[in-house]
């Protein structure tokens, strides 16, 4: 059996694929940590590239370690070496007899340091192996022509000391995006969109200075944790591509005003995004199979545009109405999955334009009025009942002028069943009547503060009904 190669996991892999009858193959759990870093271990040029660096004498180290045993219990080696210093302080002991003593204690001691020494050969030889995968990924790369002359170009001036600070790489069918890239430090843009990329180096996380980068129309099936380090990065489009998530660290790029993930296979955004992306203005994620919101979503306070159509989404979260610089939701197309909306998005004040369309939608909310920046709206393909399809095609300002006509009525309504409840607890006493002058006089506050009854509105403004103590009792 192998000594642990765990710690070793490329040195364990290439050894399996050396010789697959001697070297078992590295746990799932090693395989998956191999990926980011190594996508191209499967491609077999690189692997007889690596093979080829594994020296002759590897099985000799390997075995001398499986006769050795296991490693020392690091309490036992530090209590060995505690005792051999305390056997040579004894002044009683002579050099002859302090050495004899110590050598019962020195075995654990000289077994760890033999342990210690073989496995930095084994970490040495991981370095390397590491190293030999980069040359030969940059090998792989001129030998197919997979980096044309345009991109070998970029490469040389950066290495001669040119300043680069935008590449446009666009439709060059580019398979691999050379590590070297990383070294071109003062880049600020990068656009590297309708390519066949696959994966996005980790050498990305170098370009310090980036702002925009467009991996979009690619291949690639995540995105590096370290994209999180361009603290600068404001605009990022990975559009089109095959992404199931992204990463966590994304919330780190506290730079962010635009993001586009939209065409992936994205099934849940990261928890903390909000929490992060204080500055995104847009966000773009419409056309994946998001079911949730992160209730971090909530906490983009810069957050003006906002589409999430053609998704498979369950709800809007009630604290939607903290983004109150939002202009443009677009929630249409989720199906048989929204079902409504919150009262709380109509404190979205600054919404211009608003999309519902095919949902399963039955009645809006009806403080719906206080949206009056609100100048497309679209209901389209839902099971409206509040307001009716007819209201509702004819556009914003119908349907707010039928919300508020509705919201009287309700007003109007509660006015009435409370004067009659009033009326018949009053048993001769005046307290009915009291009761009632306080209800009319409240609902007329509030239907002047919707704009009827001839009120002027104009100490405070708008007020949502479910902010009068009125609506509170009632």
């Amino acid at each position: 059996m192998d000594h642990d190669l765990e710690k070793f996991p490329l040195l364990s892999y290439v050894l399996h694929q050396f010789n697959s009858d001697h070297h078992a193959p590295p746990s799932m759990a090693v395989q998956q940590t191999l990926a980011p870093s190594f996508p191209l271990l499967s491609d077999q040029e690189i692997i007889s590239s690596l093979t080829k660096s594994i020296p002759t004498t590897i099985t000799q180290t390997l075995s001398v370690l499986a006769s050795l045993g296991s490693r020392p219990d690091p309490s036992a080696v530090s209590s060995a070496r505690s005792k051999i210093a305390q056997v040579l302080r004894k002044e009683s002991l002579s050099p002859e007899e302090a050495a004899k003593e110590a050598e019962i204690y020195a075995g654990v001691v000289r077994l760890e340091e033999v342990h210690d020494s073989y496995e930095k050969q084994l970490r040495s030889l991981e370095e390397e192996l590491s190293k030999v995968y980069a040359t030969a990924v940059e090998s792989l790369l001129r030998s197919r022509e997979e980096v044309n002359e345009e991109v070998v170009a970029v490469l040389k001036a950066a290495e001669s000391g040119g300043v680069v600070e935008r590449i446009d790489l666009s439709g060059h069918e580019l398979k691999l995006l050379p590590e070297a890239f990383g070294k071109i430090v003062g880049l600020v843009s990068l656009n590297l969109s309708c390519n066949d990329l696959t994966f996005i180096p980790d050498a990305i996380s170098k370009l310090k200075k980036l702002e925009e980068l467009d991996v979009s129309s690619n291949s690639l099936e995540s995105l590096p944790d370290s994209i999180g380090m361009l603290l600068n990065l404001k605009i990022l489009n990975v559009t089109a591509n095959n992404l199931t998530a992204l990463p966590e660290s994304i919330a780190h790029c506290r730079s962010l005003v635009e993001l586009d993930a939209s065409y992936n296979n994205l099934t849940s955004l990261p928890t903390n995004i909000g929490y992060g992306l204080q500055n995104l203005e847009r966000l773009s994620i419409q056309l994946n199979k998001l079911r949730y919101f992160p209730a971090s979503i909530c906490e983009m306070r810069s957050l003006k545009y906002l589409d999430a159509h053609m998704n498979e989404i369950h709800g809007i979260p009630n604290s939607i109405g903290k983004l109150t610089k939002l202009e443009v939701l677009n929630m249409s197309s989720n199906f048989n999955n929204l079902l409504g909306v919150p009262d709380t998005i109509t404190d979205l004040t600054n919404l211009r334009e608003l999309d519902l369309g095919n949902n399963q939608i039955q009645a809006i909310p009806d403080s719906f009025y206080m949206l009056k920046k609100l100048e497309k709206l679209n209901l389209d393909q839902n099971p409206l009942e509040i307001p009716s399809k007819e209201v509702a095609s004819q556009g914003a300002e119908a349907v707010r002028e039928f919300m508020k006509k509705r919201w009287t009525e309700i007003m109007a309504e509660e006015k009435q069943r409370i004067g009659v409840e009033a009326e018949r607890q009053r048993h001769g006493d005046e307290s009915g009547w009291v009761l009632i002058s306080w209800v009319s006089n409240l609902v007329s506050d509030v239907t002047q503060t919707i704009g009827f009854g001839g009120g002027s509105g104009g100490d405070g403004g708008d007020k949502k009904p479910g902010e009068s103590h009125f609506y509170h009792q009632i």
